[in-house]
């Protein structure tokens, strides 16, 4: 039965990575799905690689360290991350943003591997830092508008819902098979990082 449940465990978190890396590329617009801004906001946010692997190393960081730590994570990094948004949106769009995404995931990842004992205000800290800097680079590129406020609502709308199905699910796990899987795929999320951050110093 242990057997049955680690491999249930394992195509999970596999799962998991594979959504967020086998998506395109973000764009500095929105994509048009045709159904209101706020879906188009979920879109953007489910399309961006970097931003779904940064959240999903953060979630899996804060469930590693019990449930005050996932119920921080799961308020703060949204609100962090809305407040970003529109920061950003009347400016223009990034240049650094692979880099900057890169090394989150190369910290957040690395940090999900050593299981890092960090306390609860670090953990927001880290939250609000994490949700300000990839919510500002969302929002930048979008320009001022109604329907640009309104997509970063579903953005931080799919932030939240994210912290909290993958905080919760790691929250729950005791074995000790079931933690070193979690720390492996945040393992996969650091290296994820440092391909992207080669791949973005490739130029200079």
């Amino acid at each position: 039965m242990n057997g049955v449940m680690a491999l249930r465990m394992r195509a999970r978190i596999l799962l998991f990575c594979v959504v967020a890396f086998a998506c395109g590329p973000a764009e500095a617009h929105l994509n048009a799905t045709g159904m209101g801004p706020v879906y188009d906001g979920l879109l953007h946010f489910m399309s961006s690689p970097e931003d779904l692997a940064a959240a999903l190393a953060l979630a899996l960081l804060a469930g590693l360290r019990g449930a005050a730590y996932g119920r921080r994570a799961m308020f703060t990094l949204p609100a962090a991350w809305l407040l970003g948004s529109f920061c950003g949106l009347s400016a223009a769009a990034a240049s650094a943003g692979m880099l900057a995404s890169s090394l989150w995931l190369v910290l957040l990842g690395g940090l999900v591997v050593v299981d890092a004992k960090l306390s609860l205000r670090s953990m927001t800290a880290l939250a609000a830092l994490l949700g300000l800097v990839h919510g500002y680079l969302n929002g930048t590129g979008m320009g001022f508008s109604v329907v640009a406020i309104v997509a970063a609502l579903g953005l931080a709308a799919a932030v939240f819902v994210l912290v909290v199905l993958v905080a919760a699910l790691v929250v729950q796990l005791r074995a000790q098979w079931a933690r070193i899987a979690v720390r492996v795929g945040g393992s996969w999320i650091a290296a994820s990082g440092l391909l992207m951050l080669g791949w973005s110093m490739r130029g200079v």
